[in-house]
């Protein structure tokens, strides 16, 4: 018998396209989310007093590669949802 309640798997262009417009819009939300929390994280660590600042230099670091690593990530998935987008509208 078969499971009436089981997603169903897109089968069409259309259905494909669909779910990946909402996966690209996703990817593009997740990538800002990280965005703003480098963002907020490099305010709180500019607020430390300049030894504290220095303890997390390192991190820091971290901070930034990820930050710039998100932002470039997030516009080649800008890129794919406009070109998704272009073939559901």
């Amino acid at each position: 018998m078969e499971d009436k309640t089981a997603p169903t798997t897109p089968q069409t262009r259309e259905e494909i396209l669909a779910s990946s417009l909402t996966a690209r819009e996703a990817e593009v939300m997740h990538y800002q989310i990280n965005i703003d929390n480098y963002t907020l994280a490099f305010e709180e660590i500019n607020k430390l007093p300049p030894d504290e600042r220095l303890e997390l230099a390192s991190f820091s670091e971290q901070l930034h590669t990820l930050y710039a690593s998100e932002k470039l990530e997030q516009k080649k998935a800008k890129i794919m949802l406009a070109v998704i987008k272009k073939q559901v509208g």
